[in-house]
């Protein structure tokens, strides 16, 4: 199948950097697709200078949309977006995952996100089910490798990272989510600098929690959806510059309002509502099953959006 250029103008490389923020699926009080808040949404992360955007992640409801309304949400947001757009095309089998990766990428996709399912246990296990990942999706699409032990009780030592890359050249990206996993990141990057596995960009996710340290151990970036896009951009920029105590100072601020957002179960219904909050969603809404805020919780994230307003004004909501 012939393959299109991403929006951006080149597929997704090893040497991608920066952030690619995780994008929730706006959706109107009914639960239909908001394609107007879709639309401001990939506006707001273009004006707040990210990298790049990955739609259909774990935060973005994906299990919760049938086949044409992932390929529509993707499709609109690569059409729109100025940058690369990886698209999360995780499935339970091999002909959905084929069917979606092969629509996106013909859509102007720069790659896909492909986590593994919860069954996997041994090491052979894992590296097997990336090999027939790839024979699914063509050895022509570059992919993400999602490494979220917390979420998928799958774990991946290092050297399991380093024999799927080694073995496919559209390995280009590990989704690095595990926790802890600092020492993980400097072991990659001893792996790379001994020759024993290649280059792969690595951006961190647990919605930030851990960026102002990552990225000093080698991390390329982040790839999350933290509510304030913005503050991670800035922090990445900080720490490449070398400004250590700034790019902390920022991260500290926002810390309360990461941690709090964080929460199991209801870490979405927290982002949305501060994106809707910031003026980006016309609602909250999240699609059922979902857990939502009560309004004590909700005046807990006011209590702390005006406490970080007092260091960074983008929290000033009005």
């Amino acid at each position: 199948m012939a393959r299109h250029e991403a929006a951006s103008g080149a597929p997704l490389s090893r040497d991608a950097t920066g952030v690619y923020a995780i994008a929730p699926t706006p959706f109107v009080p009914d639960g239909s697709v908001d394609n107007n808040s879709l639309d401001r949404l990939v506006d707001f992360y273009t004006e707040v200078g990210v990298d790049g955007l990955t739609v259909l992640g774990q935060l973005g409801e994906a299990p919760k949309l049938d086949a044409s309304e992932a390929l529509a949400v993707a499709s609109r947001v690569v059409k729109r977006a100025p940058f690369p757009v990886v698209v999360g095309v995780s499935s339970p089998g091999f002909a959905a995952m084929r069917s979606l990766s092969g629509a996106v990428m013909d859509a102007g996709a720069a790659g896909v996100m492909i986590a593994p399912p919860s069954s996997l246990r041994t090491d052979d296990q894992i590296v097997g089910y990336y090999a027939d990942a790839v024979d699914a999706i063509g050895e022509q699409t570059p992919f993400v490798v999602q490494d979220y032990p917390l979420t998928f009780s799958v774990v991946m030592t290092p050297d399991v990272i380093a024999r799927i890359a080694r073995d496919h050249q559209s390995c280009v990206m590990l989704k690095h989510e595990d926790w802890p996993g600092l020492e993980k990141i400097s072991a990659l990057r001893r792996l790379e600098r001994a020759g024993e596995m290649p280059h792969l960009s690595i951006l961190c996710g647990n919605g930030g929690l851990f960026l102002d340290f990552e990225t000093e151990r080698g991390a390329d970036g982040a790839m999350t959806g933290y509510c304030f896009p913005d503050m991670l951009v800035d922090v990445v920029s900080l720490s490449r510059a070398g400004e250590r105590e700034r790019a902390h100072d920022l991260f500290d601020a926002h810390l309360p309002l990461m941690r709090y957002e964080q929460q199991p179960g209801v870490g979405l219904a927290v982002r949305k509502y501060v994106m809707a909050r910031r003026g980006i969603l016309a609602s909250d809404t999240q699609r059922k099953p979902a857990g939502g805020l009560s309004d004590t919780a909700r005046a807990e994230v006011d209590y702390l959006l005006e406490r970080l307003a007092c260091y960074d004004t983008r929290a000033e909501t009005g």
